[in-house]
């Protein structure tokens, strides 16, 4: 069998190294902002690396904000390869939570081999139905999924306050503190790291990367939702329902969203409060700058994870404003997202790519 082409190799490598110079150069960008805001680039992000990796308690609150990222930036991905564009993940991930944080808090009298699966697996399905929701209105009455994203993300939280507020005589609540109550021993994620906060919410983040990567490019499943998403006629000439697709995707989609809302209530919080916890929104990104590829989305998660724990070190030890943060997180979207744009300019990707030599 030959080898791969030089031009080939030379185009995986550039799909590989272009994101990383995007996000070199968004913190370029940013450093620039910052030396021109009178503040120290070098001092700005020496705390930035001291606060996300100083210490195994560093590395666990990186951790532990990389794991929800993790799930939702998948969550977008999956719905994206299908065409999809899900902006509801936020809407699924508190659905999830609240499931997870009712079943784990209810006295079942289960073990915890069963009673941590039982909440686990409320909280996929709640998720699940949740974004399955607006598949199927996209799929049956041509409702762009955007739009009913967007309601169903403020419906959660109405749903949430109400069954918090008005269902406590039934339902282990607690209004006082605007959350369900605690989750019984048996349902709690186990601490995978001594002395930190860490829980197995980040081993089930990776394993769900590997296992839809799985699924998409190793099954007929896979292959029928990047046909739906790169062509719906092709799709429907070959036979592959894309109503279907659509609804499953955005069910798979709200699933793994879930699964980040049961890690919170169930490893980080110990309950699932009425707050949102903004996760679903950043996950976007982490989806657009790991190019909806599971196993790319994997080192974006932790770019995040990175920034987000990072920030407070930034503040309290370099005086820089944990605002910035969120600008370089723009910066870094900016960048990833105008090198895919000129990748896909001819002209462009024949001067980035090496030419074979004759």
């Amino acid at each position: 069998m030959s080898s791969a082409s030089p031009s080939k190799r030379s185009g995986i490598a550039l799909k590989i190294l272009g994101p990383i110079l995007a996000v070199l150069a968004a913190l370029l960008v940013g450093a620039v902002i910052m030396l021109f805001s009178g503040q120290d680039p070098i001092a700005a992000y020496r705390a930035l690396l001291n606060g996300a990796f100083n210490g195994r308690r560093a590395i666990a609150e990186t951790l532990i904000y990389t794991a929800p990222l993790m799930l939702g930036g998948l969550a977008f991905a999956v719905a994206y390869r299908a065409s999809l564009f899900n902006i509801g993940i936020e809407g699924q991930l508190v659905i999830g939570g609240l499931a997870a944080g009712l079943v784990g808090a209810s006295d079942l009298g289960l073990p915890t081999a069963l009673h941590l699966p039982l909440a686990v697996i409320a909280a996929a399905i709640a998720g699940g139905v949740w974004g399955a929701i607006p598949g199927a209105l996209r799929a049956f009455t041509g409702a762009h999924e955007v739009i009913t994203t967007i309601m169903l993300n403020y419906l959660a939280y109405r749903l949430i306050n109400f069954t918090i507020q008005s269902l406590g005589d039934w339902l282990p609540v607690d209004s006082q503190f605007q959350a369900t109550e605690r989750v019984l021993p048996s349902a709690e994620l186990p601490i995978v790291l001594e002395g930190t906060r860490l829980h197995a919410g980040i081993i089930v983040a990776v394993v769900c990367a590997i296992a839809l990567w799985y699924l998409l490019f190793r099954t007929s499943f896979g292959f029928k939702v990047r046909t739906v998403g790169l062509s719906r006629g092709a799709a429907n000439y070959s036979g592959i329902s894309w109503r279907t697709i659509f609804v499953l995707a955005m069910a798979i989609s709200g699933l793994l969203a879930g699964l980040a809302g049961a890690g919170e209530a169930l490893g980080l919080q110990g309950r699932h409060y009425a707050i949102p916890p903004g996760y679903g929104f950043t996950a976007i990104a982490v989806g657009l700058v790991g190019r909806n590829h599971p196993i790319a989305i994997i080192p974006a998660a932790l770019l995040f994870g990175v920034l987000n724990a990072g920030a407070l070190a930034m503040q309290d030890e370099a005086g820089v404003s944990s605002e910035i943060v969120l600008v370089l997180q723009g910066l870094v979207i900016l960048a990833v997202a105008a090198f895919a744009a000129a990748n896909r300019i001819p002209g462009l990707r024949r001067l980035a790519t090496p030419r074979m030599s004759t």
